[in-house]
């Protein structure tokens, strides 16, 4: 165990996974959190899903509490925030880890209801965790709170609503840095780029009828760094850096975890 979360209470929104070979972005961040001394709140829609990292952490001798809850209902997120004081008495860091992307569609073929659904999941479920944590850090004087964007808010991609939506979380994401500086909390933003999670690898194999093996070979040579795509611990530990004091002066950041995706310039 670690010490550079020690003593601190974090709150992982999208702690579970969907079912897949590989670990997912805020399964890794909340087990490498409680490795490095936090207690976390796992929030998840899927309950079952957030107890099976509730395990994972307390096999390494973390601490860890699953939570069910539906991130885009204001009346879930404050429960979250409720559920974390009433068990630990604080709430120091937030992550935000919530994002889907099917039903996804050009301009011209997107349905309406898909669309309000990608906004809502990526980006209303966003806003609402941050309303109701944020209180609670500026009355002690100090947090920090990382959303989970992509580098589909700045790259060519055939994605509108989710390209959209990360943009937006982009976008909040500095709005909301800039309100709570002053106050002592700190507010910063990940863009993952091609990552081999469960949701990326089996969801988009099975929805273009792609095998797994040929759709990894495709996404690695995208990816200029030499390796390929990267893995969800790589995202976790970018996570930890922004959560931990070490990035007390780092706040409004937007930071591509992508290999050199969003480096492509010409």
């Amino acid at each position: 165990m670690g010490t550079r979360l020690k003593d601190k209470v974090a709150i992982v929104v999208g702690a579970g996974q969907t079912l897949g070979a590989t670990i997912g972005n805020g399964r890794a961040t909340a087990i490498l959190f409680a490795r490095e001394g936090a207690r976390v709140l796992l929030a998840d829609r899927r309950l079952d899903s957030a107890q099976e990292t509730q395990a994972l952490i307390e096999a390494e001798g973390g601490t860890a509490c699953a939570f069910a809850a539906d991130a885009t209902r204001a009346a879930d997120c404050q429960s979250i925030a409720q559920a974390c004081l009433e068990r630990w008495g604080r709430i120091d860091i937030l992550h935000n880890n919530v994002g889907i992307g099917g039903g996804d569609r050009g301009l011209t073929r997107i349905r309406e209801e898909d669309w309000d659904r990608i906004l809502t999941v990526n980006t209303k479920s966003v806003l609402l965790a941050c309303q109701a944590v944020m209180p609670h850090m500026v009355a002690r004087g100090s947090g920090a709170i990382i959303n989970i964007s992509s580098v589909a808010a700045v790259c060519a991609v055939n994605m509108l609503a989710y390209k959209t939506s990360k943009a937006a979380v982009n976008a909040l994401t500095h709005a909301i840095a800039m309100g709570a500086a002053a106050k002592g909390v700190r507010v910063n933003c990940i863009m993952p780029g091609l990552i081999e999670t469960p949701m990326a690898i089996e969801g988009i194999s099975q929805n273009l009828g792609v095998e797994r093996k040929e759709l990894i070979r495709q996404r690695n040579a995208r990816v200029p760094l030499k390796g390929g795509m990267g893995s969800a611990w790589d995202i976790a530990h970018a996570a930890l850096f922004l959560a931990s004091d070490e990035a007390r002066s780092v706040t409004g950041v937007v930071l591509p975890v992508d290999g050199g995706q969003c480096a492509q310039i010409g």
